[in-house]
């Protein structure tokens, strides 16, 4: 784009450009408090993610999403895509906690477990075994290529790449038992689907992580964009104290332990807050959507703070009116329990009830029940009139089970012959079922749907059974 002549600079045409790749950012490393319970969390969570497939529950992988059987173990209970609304309540419960969270402390998942938060840290811990801290890494970058340069990029980028793969095939073995899917990758076995997916996972996770880092949360994620929506005045967030840093000196300008009246504010204008941030953000300039609420200007402020003999708390957790007012602590917490902090605890609180007592009072097998469209009354032998339905029996539990099937709601309605079923662990089937009614019945009742419906019992020392809604057709 070219811009307006500059005066005194004669006719020359200005070049601005609208879009430009931004510097990479080298975040310094840093210790303190919040460092380490963000570690917790990194461990934790891969923890979970790297050590749930194989985890053992049974005879079977504890948690499973088998897509081709159409099968969804999770520990001891056996899902079917019937079972989907456990999924939205999951992603229900999810979103109002997110709300919630961000109400009363911002955005505290992106900063300790958010995926693309936990990968970054582990990505530039390895970043930083191989090229040393921020400084080294910047000397490293701008050095001509050496022997030294080229086995550490390589080093490090080998560990990335097997990091990348490792997560992309424990992702795969969610879906595939994790057993068989290493021995298919050891025998170069793997299928074009698996292949697909530890490729494309690990090198999500590869790109993510290496590369595009604080690009993916300023610019990728949404929730970046929409959290100002949960946002109020009252919502904890990573805050810098102006009346207490201004004005801004330096280590020329102010000594350890100087009376703070005799001297300036409490900010020595180092600018390892700048350095320690992930996403590269000055937290002096105020609340900004860029922040992760990771806590590393605080840990490396409060090692600031220990150096000069003075407090801790020139950058700490706060709120707005915490800032403002001077509020402490207890008065802080106080505040907590506001309006929308309580509509989304309330919502949250029945989700979660209703998901639990859903998953408590559940049938340990399901039906469904279509009628046959291809004929949907008929006349048989003796003037009876005949429904075909197909019934699909899919047994919730591990072991071998007996079903056996009954029809109620209509004088003398039954089955054509006695039926019952026999389903292995984790079956399901579709039986094809007969429905009669006497001559006599039919002739005293109306042409049309009529409501009926079937029970279906399992045998066995705690039977149970299912009532399943349909209608029996007499033709006109």
């Amino acid at each position: 784009m070219t811009g307006p002549a500059v005066p005194g600079r004669g006719d020359a045409a200005q070049v601005i450009r609208l879009y430009r790749s931004e510097d990479k950012i080298h975040p310094r490393a840093v210790d303190g408090f919040y460092t380490r319970w963000r570690w917790a969390f990194v461990a934790l969570t891969q923890l979970v993610f790297y050590g749930l497939p194989w985890l053992d529950w049974g005879e079977r992988q504890a948690v499973l999403f088998d897509l081709e059987a159409r099968r969804f173990y999770v520990f001891g209970l056996v899902l079917y895509p019937q079972d989907f609304v456990y999924l939205t309540a999951l992603l229900m419960i999810s979103a109002f906690g997110l709300f919630l969270f961000t109400a009363v402390a911002g955005r505290l998942w992106c900063g300790y477990a958010c995926p693309q938060t936990v990968y970054t840290e582990i990505f530039m811990r390895v970043e930083h075994w191989f090229e040393g801290d921020r400084n080294a890494r910047l000397r490293l970058d701008k050095a001509p290529w050496s022997f030294n340069k080229l086995w550490r990029k390589t080093a490090k980028q080998a560990v990335w790449v097997a990091l990348g793969l490792w997560t992309g095939f424990t992702f795969v073995g969610y879906f595939t038992p994790i057993h068989t899917l290493g021995a298919e990758v050891l025998a170069l076995g793997l299928g074009p689907w698996e292949t697909f997916w530890v490729l494309f996972y690990g090198f999500a996770t590869y790109g993510n992580a290496g590369y595009m880092r604080e690009q993916v949360c300023k610019y990728m994620c949404p929730y970046a964009r929409f959290q100002s929506a949960m946002f109020d005045r009252d919502t904890l967030i990573v805050s810098y104290d102006p009346v207490r840093g201004e004005p801004r000196g330096n280590n020329a300008k102010r000594k350890k332990g100087e009376d703070r009246a005799a001297a300036i504010g409490d900010c020595i204008d180092c600018g390892l807050c700048v350095q320690v941030c992930p996403t590269g953000i000055d937290i002096r300039n105020g609340l900004q959507y860029e922040c992760i609420g990771c806590a590393a200007c605080i840990d490396v402020c409060n090692g600031v703070m220990d150096k000069m003999g003075t407090a801790h708390g020139l950058i700490r957790y706060d709120t707005e009116n915490g800032l403002e007012q001077r509020l402490t602590r207890g008065q802080r917490w106080r505040r907590v329990l506001r309006p929308r902090v309580l509509i989304y605890s309330a919502v949250l609180l029945a989700i979660c009830s209703a998901l639990l007592w859903n998953i408590a009072s559940r049938h340990s097998f399901r039906v469904d029940v279509v009628r046959d469209r291809a004929s949907l009354a008929r006349l048989v032998e003796d003037g009876w009139i005949e429904n075909v339905y197909r019934l699909q029996v899919m047994n919730a539990t591990e072991s071998p089970q007996r079903y056996r099937f009954e029809a109620e709601g209509l004088p003398g309605l039954m089955l054509s012959q006695a039926r019952t079923v026999e389903l292995g662990p984790a079956e399901a089937r579709w039986v094809a079922v007969a429905l009669r009614l006497p001559p006599e019945v039919a002739a005293q009742t109306k042409p049309g749907a009529h409501p009926m419906h079937w029970r279906i019992t399992r045998d066995g020392e705690h039977p149970e059974t299912v009532i399943e809604k349909s209608t029996f057709v007499l033709p006109r």
